[in-house]
C-alpha cells in the first residue's frame, strides 16, 4: 500500500492517535479552527533588533544581574546560570511519610549563548555558525554526562515561550534522576527493542520516509511534523543512523545537522512571517552508565502558535484528560513545507 492510499485511510473526523514514544494518545479535532476566536492575542514580536544591547545581560561585556561582568566572547559562550533551578554541592536528603515522598536532586545548570550578536537567531545563522552550536552541545554533553545522569540541552525561544532575554541562547540543565518524559521514551523504546531487536525511531522514520509528514530528509537527519504531534506546528528531528548522543556525531553528521535545523527555523520564521516562539530540546540516551542499545537521539520542537497572533493553550480537556490538536499534522507539515520553501527563494533572492 502506498503511503499516499494509507494517510487517505487516516479519519477526518475527530479521532485519536497514539504516540509510539511516549506510549499516550491525544485527540485530534481539525474542524475547530473554524471557530470564532475573541480571546487572548499575542502582540508579534520585534522586528528590528540591534546587534547589541547595552542593557543585555547577555551581551559581550555586560554585567549580568548578579554582578558578573561577561567577556568580550566573539563566538558562543557558556556559563553557569546565575539563577540555576539545581546545584551541584546538595548533599543527599530524602523524606518519606506514607503518601508524601521528597528526595534532593543535584545538578546544574547551565546558558549557552549562542552568538555575541544580539540579533542573531538560529533561524538567521548560517549553517558553519549554527555548527558551533552543535558542537557545544557536544562538548557540555560529554562534559556534564561524566557527573550527571540526564542531560537535558533546550531552548526557549521568544518571550511567548518565556524566555526571560530576547539575546539567543539555550540552556543545558543537568542532574541525577531521569525525569519523567526521559521515563516515558526510555520504556516505550526498551519495549520495542525487547520484541523487534529494532531501534523504535529508526523504524519510524523509515516508515515516515517520503511521506506527506516529512518537511526535510538527507542520508544523516529526517526532520517531519510527528504523526502523533500535539503541538500545532510540532516537529521532530530524528538521527536516521544508530546514534545515542550528540557526541557520538561525526564532521558530516553535524554538519547536516546545522543545515537541517537552520532549514526548518527559517520554514517556521516564513510561516507568519515574524520571529516564531517554540521551546526545543534534545533527548539523548542517559549518562547513567547503564546499557541502553535501543536509545535513538532526537530532538523535539514545540512552537505553540496556531495562527500569527492566536496561540495554542493547554488547558481545560488538555490538562484533565489528554492533549488535543486543532489541527492535523498532514495539514501542518503542508503549510510549513511551504514555509520552508518560501524561504529558500527568499534566501535564493538575497532577501533576510
Amino acid at each position: 500500500m502506498s503511503r499516499a492510499a494509507h494517510n487517505s485511510q487516516i479519519p477526518t473526523q475527530p479521532h485519536r492517535r497514539h504516540n509510539a514514544l511516549t506510549g499516550e494518545w491525544l485527540l485530534v479535532s481539525a474542524e475547530r479552527t473554524s471557530r470564532p476566536w475573541r480571546g487572548r492575542e499575542e502582540a508579534p514580536p520585534p522586528v528590528d533588533v540591534p546587534s547589541y544591547d547595552a542593557s543585555c545581560y547577555l551581551c559581550p561585556g555586560n554585567v549580568r544581574a548578579n554582578g558578573s561582568r561577561n567577556p568580550e566572547y566573539d563566538s558562543t559562550f557558556v556559563f553557569t546560570n546565575d539563577f540555576a533551578a539545581l546545584r551541584p554541592d546538595l548533599p543527599a536528603a530524602s523524606f518519606e511519610d506514607r503518601l508524601l515522598l521528597a528526595e534532593s536532586e543535584r545538578g546544574t545548570c547551565r546558558v549557552v549563548c549562542f552568538s555575541p550578536r544580539h540579533d542573531l537567531p538560529l533561524s538567521r545563522m548560517t549553517a558553519s555558525q549554527a555548527r558551533l552550536v552543535v558542537d557545544v552541545w557536544a562538548t557540555e554533553t560529554a562534559d556534564l554526562g561524566k557527573t550527571f545522569g540526564w542531560v537535558q540541552i533546550f531552548e526557549n525561544r521568544g518571550a511567548a515561550m518565556g524566555a526571560s532575554s530576547p539575546h539567543p541562547h539555550g540552556q543545558i540543565w543537568a542532574g541525577d534522576a531521569l525525569p519523567l518524559e526521559a521515563l516515558k521514551e526510555d520504556a516505550t523504546q526498551r519495549r520495542h527493542w525487547e520484541s523487534t531487536g529494532r531501534r523504535l525511531l529508526l523504524d519510524y522514520a523509515e516508515q515516515e520516509a517520503g511521506g506527506s509528514r516529512v518537511l526535510a530528509m538527507d542520508d544523516d537527519w529526517l526532520v517531519l511534523v510527528p504523526f502523533w504531534a500535539a503541538w500545532p506546528f510540532e516537529t521532530l528531528v530524528i538521527a536516521r543512523h544508530p546514534v545515542a548522543r550528540i557526541p557520538e556525531l561525526g564532521d558530516r553528521q553535524r554538519n547536516s545537522l546545522a543545515e537541517r535545523l537552520t532549514e526548518l527555523l527559517r520554514g517556521y520564521d516564513a510561516l507568519f512571517d515574524e520571529p516564531f516562539p517554540y521551546s526545543m530540546g534534545w533527548h539523548q540516551a542517559p549518562c547513567d552508565g547503564q546499557d541502553r542499545p535501543y536509545w535513538q537521539l532526537h530532538a523535539h520542537f514545540y512552537p505553540p502558535m496556531l495562527r500569527a497572533t492566536v496561540r495554542k493553550f493547554m488547558v481545560g480537556y488538555e490538562l484533565l484528560s489528554e492533549p488535543q490538536r486543532d489541527i492535523t499534522a498532514e495539514e501542518a507539515a503542508e503549510r510549513l513545507r511551504s514555509a520552508m520553501g518560501n524561504a529558500r527563494q527568499a534566501a535564493g533572492a538575497g532577501r533576510p
